[in-house]
């Protein structure tokens, strides 16, 4: 498998030639600087990719290309966003970028609660707690009708905690899920907004009356839109699986199970309409086996996030070693490295460690504990192709 690493473009402050003297081969970037729904223009892709290439590496998948919120919704710009997202394509096709890896995701891209979460070895991790999640939906954000979605015990819980949670944490959890995590991914809220609560509702509310059947229907219809300029220039559209993979504050989730990833492919049946396998994200699903989804899935595999995570009880879960979990990451390069070698990997959310404290890194994207990560799955790769030989 080709060693890929997530890399946040020139002002990242993890450099290119920091990723050639560990091994990385393929990067895995975007143009950061373009408004969400903007047209990426040749030139800037083309100066992008020179760049990396300048350093000894290429441009092997570009996450992410995000799909606006009103093609999701269908809102009033869908038409022009979609031939936007089109031309954008072209231009990637042109130069010669062929893997796109996006979510279907309405609002919020993935969600955490806390993003230091402390291990007994001093590193940390990001890890998800059900009760602040749900005290933050409940009591925060105020959605309507929110107490349906979780049980008696779960809303006392709520309770307790809002009686000794101080100002001070709950500006950290309304920081955490609304803008750490989603600020650096696609661009909806970002330090500095003010009031996030109140934007943030108001995304919801594009969803007002939009089910799992009608999301589904917009997805399936902006990739029939898409699919013709992907079969002009072979490029493969990656989605990436919901994360965590089950509803969230009452949005319909629809690439969360076996069942939703076998209705994506069906509905545009085109090799270029495939999945990006992060294991992370299936994994926090106690529904999902993550090994039987690889065999199921693995012709229209097109990228791998290679990431664990272990699920804890009353509903909430963490970011695993890359040796353990419920990823069963050996197994799955194992499976990989048989079926299709050439893929390109990358290590997901690796922990805090050693001096990536303070470097404000974007959560779950430090140095060395991806590095860490990196150079496990490497041994892993090899010993395999040893094993294999």
């Amino acid at each position: 498998m080709e060693k890929t690493w997530r890399w946040f473009g020139k002002k990242d402050k993890i450099t290119l030639p920091m990723l050639k003297q560990i091994g990385v081969e393929g990067i895995v970037t975007a143009l950061h600087d373009i408004p969400n729904g903007e047209v990426w223009t040749l030139e800037s892709i083309c100066d992008l990719k020179n760049y990396i290439e300048s350093h000894g590496l290429r441009w092997s998948v570009v996450e992410s290309l995000p799909v606006s919120e009103a093609i999701k919704s269908a809102g009033k710009e869908r038409e022009r966003l979609i031939e936007n997202y089109i031309e954008s394509l072209r231009n990637l096709g042109k130069a010669g970028i062929k893997n796109v890896c996006y979510n279907f995701m309405p609002v919020i891209d993935w969600i955490r609660t806390d993003l230091d979460y402390k291990w007994d070895d001093g590193t940390s991790s990001l890890f998800f707690d059900k009760i602040k999640f749900g005290y933050f939906d409940c009591y925060i954000l105020k959605r309507k009708n929110a107490e349906n979605d979780y049980t008696e015990e779960e809303l006392t819980k709520f309770h307790e905690l809002d009686k000794i949670i101080t100002e001070t944490e709950s500006e950290q959890l309304v920081d955490t899920i609304i803008v750490k995590t989603q600020g650096f991914v696609n661009g909806n809220i970002k330090e500095g907004d003010q009031n996030p609560v109140a934007i943030f509702n108001r995304l919801l509310a594009l969803y007002d009356g939009i089910d799992r059947d009608i999301l589904r229907e917009n997805m399936k219809y902006f990739l029939t839109r898409i699919m013709p300029v992907c079969d002009e220039y072979d490029i493969n559209m990656c989605v990436h699986p919901d994360d965590p993979p089950y509803q969230m504050l009452g949005l319909p989730r629809i690439v969360s199970s076996a069942e939703d990833v076998e209705w994506v492919m069906k509905a545009v049946d085109n090799p270029h309409n495939g999945l990006t396998f992060c294991a992370g994200s299936f994994s926090a699903g106690a529904h999902n086996d993550v090994i039987e989804l690889a065999k199921r899935f693995a012709k229209r595999t097109h990228f791998v996030h290679l990431r664990s995570t272990n699920i804890l009880p009353n509903g909430n879960f963490i970011e695993a070693s890359h040796l353990e979990g419920r990823g069963h990451l050996i197994e799955l390069v194992r499976f990989f490295e048989k079926e299709n070698p050439a893929l390109p990997m990358r290590v997901d959310h690796g922990r805090l460690m050693l001096d990536d404290a303070g470097k404000a890194y974007n959560p779950g994207y430090s140095f060395y504990g991806r590095m860490y990560a990196l150079a496990q799955m490497d041994g892993v790769m090899e010993t395999i192709k040893l094993l294999d030989n």
